[in-house]
């Protein structure tokens, strides 16, 4: 309601008791024996200690409850990811140099390693380099009459197609195409197209093993392991190869002991914002070991670049700052044509491209397009067709996949094939120079396909795989089989010799095609007990929120002692079943048996308490207006362009609850009421639209969006403008924050020193981090970019000391934000003796107003992690929880869902106008090297974290003060209040983790299920999760200390 000063006698706020009346009625003995006890339980300084001790006791009880479903979503989502996101199983076999597939052909005798294991090998050393993120079109001319967006316009109209300006991108890297182009024997340049997910460390699997990734894999990119099954650098390690790495530190995280270590030199791989450290080092070091005189200290070099991928990370591929990487490549590159020796092949490839934004995850087609380009001074590179003498024009014309490339070097330089391949011999490097030796490519195809065969008759043993399953193969396999025997004679340019080696083609490809199957197949039981879990978890938490009636700190002792009696009794009871089961289903019942077990634990309690039930269905507008929000969004993540248009969709549904609650607000009784909250529901509204401006699209929207969210659609740092924006923040959010305190006379004590000097000091430093970043990617002072670099870093880290240490210890320590005045010559009593008025300003909102400090204080952290636009995103934010408190108080909705549902709507409607979308490529991995200069465990993907969830981290933390704000001091069940609301802010994100969830297993097979529905079922449940930490650790603890606080003055409701 609206705020009012109170005029309270001096005795309520010092503690001093009153002279007693002149008549009062004396108790008889009887009486004074029997009130002799509750004199002792009423003293004043016992009472407190008990309320105190109850107090506590109850808040860690809620804790307790909220961990129990935080370990429920944590156990639901762990089994459907089993069953949805497989692993693939790993055998651990290892092909050997003595035992090849099959027999070789012409005679050829297998088993040494100077000649060759499997194959007679080309070369005896090798380089291969990896240019990270060489996306193809980055190393062909640029021809604007093939450029996409000129074809589509051509199409649509002819003769009105507008021209295609080359990119920063185009023509800055032309030696492999100019190389294929004039020496085609000794140089060919071809499409590399790798498998999604396209973080780094997923590719150098597939490259180094030749089998495919699965998207699980892909949340170990921040933290490797080492790869345990059969690869080419173990191979060579195994033949006693004497093996250089250069450059990207991954590779010893997946090969440790692989390589020389006098020799080796590796750097960090993450700092996106440093383009030059590692391609420097490799630089520096390679070329001495391309020297005649360090030749026979090496035999193969794995160099890895960096710069190209943090040029996209940093600034997208159309900016200046690639067209100088490429360049520097293109030079490196040209020298080590001249330096190299003709018994070394040179490899230069991608291991994978970029969006417009310069990120990859693998949704599009320019994240998964790299090149591939082999070179040597021997000239032993042919084309099977004299049209394919010129390099493809696009990524579309005859691609290779990136796990051909195993058993290509595996062959070239002698080694046996790493025993898990599936890729297959690339045909330039083995059709000889005239294009014309198809008994060579045959046989390579041949050992090749044996070996996969032999693979396939392995994996199929060990998942019980019938020969009904594979009868396509193994037909194909027979076939392949029948034409190399009948060839007898056959010339090596014979149509018969063709034959053979398209028939093993046919064969792999095949093979791959089930293996593809095969690794995207589902364990359905898994994911239905995963389901059932998340729903019947849902199913507790919304009965406990909004059906059951009364204190939640009264009954939830019985649901946490049941819920967690139950979990354990299942645990021990699911070990005990699962003696008797196959070792790769235990888990599985472990889990499902542990999970279900506490949720009937917390059901029986509803049975218990039946008559505390309310009705299912609400019984206010308000209600049922929660309810269609949240199960109209949940249903429409059933389609793809609902899920691609999320923040549209909940740009209306927000704007539909502003327009309900300006309606509302009008049918208040009091003016005041009326007034104030027709006020903030316009201002909520408004600031939607504002907020609205900040977009960044992604693929499927174009092109109906248009990005704002950086300087353009194809760059990834922010337009001058746009550092203007963090210095308004600052001068006018701190503004606006304190208004809403002084509207309550609340602007006391330390709010003053943190709303006024520590909070705006912080954002103005904030805004100083982001010029400084400008003027470190502008290169605005030469010369200066270290020392540019170390203070912006030291600013982001002295906001964040700001905010976590200053902060959270006024938080921790603040008294009430109370000022009390006296005014003596208050009146005369009854007796004619003068008396004394007290005015508390800041009384009628004394819980909410300290509360409210610890929302400011997280969104000081979070905004100096956000970009520019980022940061006007998340002053919105702040702005508008503000105002949906004034509307939940003069509208009277302390306690209807409406509240904690539209912060959920509103977190979420904030993570996309931060610059997120449901995609693994909008992660904005560079906020992790904000205020660190490399990667530190546990704050690295803490920050990333803070970055990408933002918006919903600072909506949880909000949702008690929905109940707190302007409420009055000694008010009874304010714990159970806010337990109630933080119950139902989680219940939102379960509802939608649940859909999401659910339609991602039901449209298992459709095509955009990896685009679309899985990255959204990932982002669902990641938010949850972290909702439920934030609710827990941060929300539940800062009403704790809140309401201590304020009990040291005024004592625990009664």
């Amino acid at each position: 309601m609206a705020n009012r000063e109170v005029f309270t006698p001096l005795s309520e706020i010092t503690g001093q008791k009153s002279a007693p009346k002149a008549k009062q009625n004396v108790p008889q003995p009887q009486q004074q024996a029997a009130q002799a006890p509750r004199t002792m339980v009423h003293d004043p300084d016992k009472v407190k200690k008990l309320s105190q001790v109850h107090f506590k006791a109850s808040h860690g009880i809620l804790v307790a409850f909220f961990c129990f479903m935080f370990v429920l979503h944590i156990l639901g989502i762990y089994l459907f990811t089993s069953g949805f996101l497989l692993t693939r199983l790993v055998l651990d076999h290892k092909s050997e140099c003595a035992l090849p597939p099959i027999d070789a052909a012409n005679s050829y005798t297998t088993g040494n390693a100077e000649k060759g294991c499997w194959h007679p090998k080309t070369f005896n050393k090798a380089v291969v380099i990896i240019v990270d993120a060489l996306r193809y079109d980055f190393t062909v001319p640029f021809e604007a009459q093939f450029e996409p967006t000129n074809l589509a316009a051509a199409a649509a109209n002819p003769s009105e197609a507008p021209p295609v300006a080359p990119r920063h991108f185009h023509n800055a890297f032309p030696v492999l195409y100019e190389t294929a182009m004039s020496q085609p024997q000794n140089a060919f340049l071809l499409p590399f197209i790798a498998d999604p997910p396209t973080a780094t460390m997923q590719r150098l699997k597939g490259l180094t093993t030749g089998t495919l990734p699965t998207f699980i894999d892909v949340g170990s990119n921040f933290a490797g392991q080492a790869i345990l099954e059969d690869n080419l650098v173990a191979q060579l390690k195994n033949a006693s190869k004497r093996v250089v790495h250069l450059g990207d530190d991954t590779w010893h995280a997946l090969f440790t002991d692989y390589f020389e270590p006098n020799l080796t030199h590796a750097y960090d791989s993450f700092n996106v914002w440093d383009l030059h450290t590692v391609d420097n080092g490799v630089t520096e070091h390679i070329f001495p070991l391309l020297k005649a005189e360090n030749a026979s200290k090496w035999d193969v070099i794995f160099g890895h670049y960096l710069g190209v991928d943090h040029a996209g990370h940093r600034y997208g591929p159309d900016h200046p700052a690639m067209t100088a990487k490429l360049n520097e490549m293109d030079g490196v590159f040209r020298r080590m044509i001249d330096e190299i020796d003709d018994d070394t092949l040179l490899v230069v490839m991608g291991d994978h491209g970029m969006d417009s934004k310069g990120d990859h995850g693998g949704e599009s087609d320019d994240e998964i397009q790299a090149a591939l380009w082999m070179y040597s001074k021997k000239g032993i590179f042919g084309r099977s067709d004299p049209s394919h003498a010129t390099p493809p024009r696009n990524a579309h014309i005859r691609p290779v996949g990136q796990i051909d490339l195993v058993p290509t070097l595996s062959l070239l330089l002698g080694m046996p094939i790493p025993f898990n391949n599936l890729g297959k011999p690339i045909e330039e490097a083995f059709i000889g120079k005239k294009g014309d030796n198809f008994a060579n490519l045959a046989a390579v195809n041949r050992m090749t396909a044996a070996q996969i065969y032999r693979y396939q008759q392995e994996y199929a043993v060990a998942r019980s795989i019938p020969d009904t399953a594979r009868a396509t193969s193994l037909s194909l396999w027979k076939v392949a089989n029948d034409a190399w025997n009948s060839l007898g004679k056959a010339k090596a340019n014979s149509a018969e010799m063709r034959q053979a080696y398209e028939a093993f083609s046919a064969y792999q490809r095949d093979t791959l095609g089930l293996c593809r199957a095969l690794w995207t197949s589902f364990d359905i039981p898994r994911m239905v007990s995963g389901v059932t879990i998340l729903a019947s978890s849902l199913i507790v938490l919304a009965l406990y929120a909004r059906i059951l009636h009364g204190d939640k700190t009264e009954v939830t002792p019985v649901f946490f002692t049941r819920g967690a009696i139950g979990l354990v009794l299942g645990g021990i009871v699911g070990v005990g079943i699962t003696v008797f089961m196959p070792e790769d289903a235990r888990s599985h019942v472990v889990v499902l048996s542990s999970a279900l077990s506490g949720i009937i634990g917390c059901a029986s309690t509803f049975y218990a308490l039946s008559y505390r039930m309310m009705p299912l269905m609400p019984n206010t507008i308000w209600g049922w207006v929660s309810i269609i929000f949240t199960f109209a969004l949940s249903a429409g993540f059933a389609a793809n362009s609902f899920t691609i248009w999320e923040d549209e969709i909940l740009l209306h549904f927000l704007t539909t609850f502003g327009v309900l609650a300006l309606i509302s607000s009008f049918r208040q009784r009091r003016l005041a009421d009326r007034t104030l909250g027709a006020y903030h529901s316009i201002l909520f509204t408004a600031l939607l639209r504002v907020a609205s401006f900040s977009r960044l699209c992604r693929e499927e929207q174009m092109p109906y969006c248009k990005s704002t969210y950086y300087a353009s659609a194809l760059s990834s740092t922010s337009a001058p403008w746009q550092l203007a924006i963090p210095v308004v923040v600052a001068i006018l959010i701190p503004t606006f924050i304190k208004s809403y305190y002084e509207g309550t006379k609340s602007y006391q004590h330390n709010a003053t020193l943190w709303i006024g000097l520590a909070l705006r000091f912080g954002l103005m430093l904030s805004a100083a981090y982001w010029i400084l970043d400008a003027a470190d990617d502008g290169e605005w002072v030469p010369g200066w970019t270290n020392v540019i670099r170390i203070s912006k870093r030291f600013l982001a880290q002295i906001v964040l000391a700001i905010s976590m240490a200053f902060g959270y210890s006024i938080y921790n320590w603040s008294k009430p934000l109370l000022n009390v005045i006296i005014d003596k010559d208050g009146g005369k009593d009854e007796n004619g003796a003068p008396k004394e008025a007290v005015t508390v300003l800041g009384f009628a909102n004394v819980h909410g107003s300290r509360y409210a400090l610890l929302i400011t204080i997280w969104y000081l952290a979070i905004a100096v992690l956000q970009k520019p636009m980022g940061a006007g995103a998340m002053g919105i934010l702040v702005w508008q929880v503000f105002s949906l408190f004034e509307i939940m108080d003069t509208n009277n909705l302390r306690q209807s869902p409406i509240g904690p549902v539209v912060l959920g709507l509103l977190g979420s409607f904030h993570f996309f106008k931060t610059g997120h979308q449901a995609t693994l490529s909008s992660i904005q991995w560079e906020s992790a090297f904000i205020p660190l200069a490399k990667i530190r465990y546990p704050w690295t993907p803490i920050l990333v974290v803070l970055n990408t969830f933002g918006a919903q981290i600072l909506c949880a933390v909000a949702v008690p003060a929905l109940v707190l704000w302007k409420v009055k001091p000694q008010k009874k069940g304010l714990l159970s209040v806010v337990a109630k609301a933080v119950a139902t802010h989680i219940l939102f994100y379960a509802t939608v983790n649940l859909a999401t969830t659910m339609w991602a297993g039901h449209l298992r097979r459709h095509l955009m299920l990896y685009r679309i529905f899985n990255p959204r079922f990932m982002v669902g449940a990641a938010v949850l999760l972290v909702v439920d930490l934030v609710s827990i650790a941060i929300a539940l603890w800062g009403t704790r200390m809140s309401m201590l606080s304020t009990a040291e003055v005024f004592g625990f409701g009664g």
